[in-house]
């Protein structure tokens, strides 16, 4: 499982989920590309992970909503002159309960919003996977890994969030949905230089109300809601040459929700 002599580049790398990749493939020796919209996170991740794994780490800041910025990221990438083994398309947009048109009943979604999702979790993606495919074919050991959602596969169970102030937009699941067919696509149309797959997460813990947090787990085979910690696994594993003969598949790390 070692990637010592490769180099990841990670999206959103100073989120909850990327901070458990950047260390996950650091770990296993991976140098990496942290990129994310605020200096300041960037620079404490370098530090945390510089000062505890023996890795190359550098940070690029970019907007994935900003088409421009995107452009720029891939420029400089390609023309570093480097190989990129492992490209980690982690970025979400997951607005917040103040955006307007968002958290929201499904009648007041705006328009504005969807678009908005949509340039972040998908054509951001396709943007990258394009423009970086162009070296990484010739990378060893080349991947992408899409982190999808069960919620490009499933509908919401509505009954989980009565009488709490959470959601679940439309543009959410409809944007993780393209990025889970995209992966698909992508997977034939890269092949065999580069493989392609995605993960799935079910929901995380991250403070949600007590009620919402139980009627998840008891919706869940494994009775609870999923930890970062807990996608360390997957990450090695389709990161790694464990994983050389899988392409095209969605791995879900749910805890069995999709079962049912």
């Amino acid at each position: 499982m070692s990637l010592k002599g490769r180099r990841a580049l990670i999206t959103g790398a100073a989120g909850g989920l990327g901070i458990v990749i950047a260390e996950t493939l650091a770990e296993l020796g991976c140098d990496l590309i942290l990129v994310d919209r605020k200096q300041d996170d960037i620079a404490n991740l370098k530090h945390q992970l510089s000062s505890t794994f023996d890795v190359s780490v550098t940070g690029s800041i970019c907007d994935l909503e900003q088409q421009d910025q995107r452009e720029a990221l891939i420029d400089e990438i390609v023309r570093d002159g480097q190989d990129l083994n492992i490209l980690m398309n982690n970025a979400a947009f997951v607005g917040t309960s103040s955006l307007s048109g968002w958290n929201a009943p499904f009648v007041e979604q705006s328009i504005e919003t969807w678009r908005r999702a949509l340039e972040v979790n998908l054509v951001a993606p396709f943007e990258l996977c394009q423009g970086m495919s162009q070296i990484m074919k010739n990378s060893r050991g080349a991947n992408m890994i899409n982190i999808a959602s069960i919620y490009g596969q499933y509908g919401p169970d509505w009954r989980m969030y009565e009488n709490t102030d959470i959601n679940n937009p439309a543009a959410y699941g409809a944007s993780k949905a393209g990025l889970i067919q995209l992966t698909k696509w992508l997977s034939t149309t890269l092949a065999p230089d580069v493989r392609v797959n995605a993960i799935s997460p079910g929901g995380v813990f991250t403070g949600q109300p007590k009620q919402f947090v139980d009627a998840y787990s008891s919706r869940t085979p494994l009775c609870r809601m999923a930890n970062y910690d807990d996608f360390r696994g997957a990450i090695a594993f389709l990161a790694s040459d464990m994983s050389e003969y899988v392409t095209g598949q969605v791995l879900n790390v749910d805890g069995g929700w999709g079962v049912w």
